[in-house]
């Protein structure tokens, strides 16, 4: 089954950090730009971040430019978005999932997602 698993999620107070993982199950990440995206209770599906497949180029969402840094180990089938300055409103699930570039939609291979909070 092609799919994605992320992990590095938890609680951390505001202003603090985490580290998500998303490592790809059945497939290589190589030819692939790769998403990460954030639902919050009762809102919709956002896109935060995106790296291309070929040269690595990025683009982020304003409400995490500056704060969020996406990266990709292809050798460990894995991409990464680092996370500091958390506020409250970046509490969602995250979830990354991948497409042949990063302006393509919509995009597939969809994980469980992986839990952020941020609170005092």
């Amino acid at each position: 089954q092609l799919q994605f698993v992320e992990s590095g999620g938890g609680f951390v107070q505001p202003g603090g950090s985490l580290r998500l993982s998303c490592v790809a199950s059945g497939f290589t990440l190589d030819y692939y730009a790769i998403g990460w995206f954030r639902q919050a209770p009762g809102k919709e599906r956002e896109r935060v971040s995106c790296i291309s497949s070929r040269h690595g180029s990025t683009d982020y969402a304003d409400s995490v430019k500056g704060r969020f840094t996406i990266s990709r180990d292809n050798a460990k089938n894995t991409v990464y978005l680092q996370m500091t300055s958390l506020k409250p409103e970046d509490t969602a699930v995250y979830f990354c999932a991948a497409h042949t570039a990063c302006s393509g939609y919509p995009f597939d291979y969809w994980g469980q997602g992986t839990q952020v909070t941020v609170s005092t």
